[in-house]
């Protein structure tokens, strides 16, 4: 990306054709942390609230009191008096027409909160990078087709700009002049109260001139003047950065315009990833989680791949490991008794009710065979009739 330059172009103000080197301070080279820009700037918009709540007394101010019992009528408190559509009207109760509030607001709910410093610091770099990608600023809505190069970083010699004439005709020679327009046709009324409470109008955010001047050189006839007037465009010292011009609406990438002494202010106040801030007392740099987010590319790779182990598979479900009901699964009960499913075949053919054919048939064959077995008992009797007589031994030794 366009942040991770060495060195950035200084241009000119008096002739923007001319332009010199600067070396990009490492806090362009920060990671860019959404998560950390919108929470932060969530806590900060909060620190600018004022105390909002309804009057202790309002709902209350009537001598109402309820009728008590008797009456068909609810126990509210009612307003007193007749001759009015007000009198005998439920009063005090959160369910009444003018009653008071339940549970009503107060002054001292919380409404400011702390962050941390370091925290508010990292979400400051985060910006500042996110100023220095075009990608991101053109996300956020700013027309810099025409600008050279991000960061734009304007030359010292633009502090002596006195008249809003010259900061306009510096900021359309740098190319902002489709900013400028974008922003001047944004403004319109507000919706709203807000109209009727000195803040008629609302208007789009235009860039952001970051400069480095002192006390001193803050005087009438300076650029911190010059530009204030122009529509859209903000002026910051670098020393006060505030995250709520940075990053407005918790969205990094506002279009900052830098002066050549903001940009090497810049170096002090965040210094480097190894040496740290001359400034800012114990403060480093965020270093990004992972400098390679690729990760595919880092699981497939060979030195991953040579350390994880061997993909495990689910264990297979056995079938022997469950018990089947033999009474009720023949493929169990063939196994362990093979003459047991014939005899369940057997058993079936025995119940299927017989057709008349088949009746007459089966009754044929018993006919049949009850023939031949009387046949062939009536044969066995008739050569036992007509066998000759063959005497014993036993009958001759009695003679």
């Amino acid at each position: 990306m366009s942040k991770a330059r060495p060195t950035v172009s200084v241009y000119k103000a008096d002739a923007t054709a001319e332009k010199s080197g600067l070396c990009l301070p490492q806090v362009f080279q920060s990671a860019l942390r959404p998560d950390v820009v919108r929470i932060v700037h969530t806590n900060m918009n909060k620190n600018r609230r004022q105390a909002v709540a309804v009057k202790n007394e309002a709902g209350y101010d009537t001598a109402a009191a309820s009728w008590g019992t008797g009456r068909a009528v609810a126990r509210i408190p009612r307003v007193p008096g007749g001759g009015t559509h007000r009198s005998g009207q439920g009063a005090f109760g959160n369910m009444c027409r003018g009653g008071g509030m339940f549970n009503p607001t107060k002054t001292w709910r919380r409404w400011h909160r702390k962050t941390n410093v370091t925290q508010k610091r990292h979400a400051l770099a985060a910006s500042l990078a996110a100023s220095a990608v075009p990608a991101l600023v053109m996300a956020r809505g700013h027309a810099i087709d025409e600008v050279p190069e991000l960061p734009l970083v304007i030359s010292s010699e633009s502090n002596k700009i006195a008249k809003t004439k010259e900061a306009v005709a510096l900021l359309k020679a740098l190319g902002c002049s489709a900013e400028l327009e974008k922003v001047k046709e944004s403004r319109k009324i507000r919706c709203g109260k807000g109209k009727a409470r000195n803040r008629r109008y609302v208007m789009k955010k235009g860039p952001l001139v970051v400069h480095a001047l002192t006390k001193e050189e803050a005087t009438d006839a300076s650029l911190a003047k010059a530009f204030r007037n122009i529509p859209g465009v903000e002026v910051a010292h670098v020393d006060r950065l505030n995250l709520l011009q940075l990053a407005p609406g918790g969205a990094f990438g506002r279009f900052c315009i830098y002066t050549e002494g903001a940009m090497k202010r810049l170096t002090k106040l965040y210094g480097t990833l190894k040496g740290g801030s001359q400034i800012k007392k114990g403060y480093t740099l965020p270093r990004s989680c992972m400098t390679n987010t690729d990760i595919t590319r880092i699981i497939n790779s060979n030195e991953v791949q040579s350390a994880l182990n061997a993909r495990k598979e689910a264990p297979k479900w056995k079938s022997c490991s469950q018990k089947k009901n033999p009474l009720k699964n023949k493929s169990v009960l063939g196994r362990l008794c093979p003459w047991a499913t014939v005899q369940k075949r057997i058993a079936a053919k025995s119940l299927v009710k017989k057709s008349a054919d088949e009746k007459k048939a089966s009754k044929k064959k018993a006919t049949k065979k009850a023939h031949k077995a009387a046949s062939k008992a009536f044969y066995k009797a008739l050569a036992a009739a007509h066998a000759p007589k063959v005497e014993t031994v036993e009958e001759e030794a009695e003679e």
